[in-house]
């Protein structure tokens, strides 16, 4: 049973396990952040622009609870033992899962915009220093245009 647990510490303590530790911490706050930014920020203001609509409100009554409806609010229906659809909060998960995707790949963009820019290749000079004058000449120059020096390596079969 020991080697079990120290199996088990030496796969737990990887790089790799910690950072997803990580990873979902982080994310769970996040979606908390965002959660709140659409539940208290942006469907307040949205709620009245569409008519004093509280999309937290919004529920269809399934089956009538011990008081009879119509209910107030959604705590009110789930006070009462009602049975509902809550599409209201559906409509607040979706568009709290949007920004959540968004931010995620905008993050992702430019992630890999960054791993593009690092791993380009490294441009093909077009000029070489000649070996007497050290003037820069074009790659395929067989004589050097300042010191008129042959250049060795260098073929007319390159024109």
């Amino acid at each position: 049973m020991s080697r079990f647990f120290k199996e088990f510490q030496e796969f737990a303590m990887r790089g790799n396990v910690i950072d997803l530790a990580v990873g979902i911490i982080i994310g769970s706050a996040f979606g908390t952040i965002v959660n709140s930014l659409v539940n208290d920020v942006l469907m307040p203001p949205f709620g009245l622009l569409v008519g004093n609509v509280n999309f937290a409100n919004l529920f269809v009554v399934l089956k009538q609870g011990a008081t009879p409806g119509p209910y107030a609010s959604l705590d009110g229906a789930k006070g009462a033992g009602a049975v509902t659809i809550n599409y209201g909060l559906f409509i607040n998960t979706i568009i709290s899962f949007l920004i959540i995707a968004i931010a995620i790949f905008l993050l992702i963009k430019s992630i890999n915009q960054f791993r593009r820019k690092e791993s380009a290749p490294a441009p093909v000079p077009a000029t070489k220093d000649c070996p007497y004058c050290y003037t820069a000449i074009p790659l395929k120059a067989v004589r050097c245009p300042n010191c008129t020096s042959e250049l060795t390596g260098s073929s007319r079969q390159n024109r």
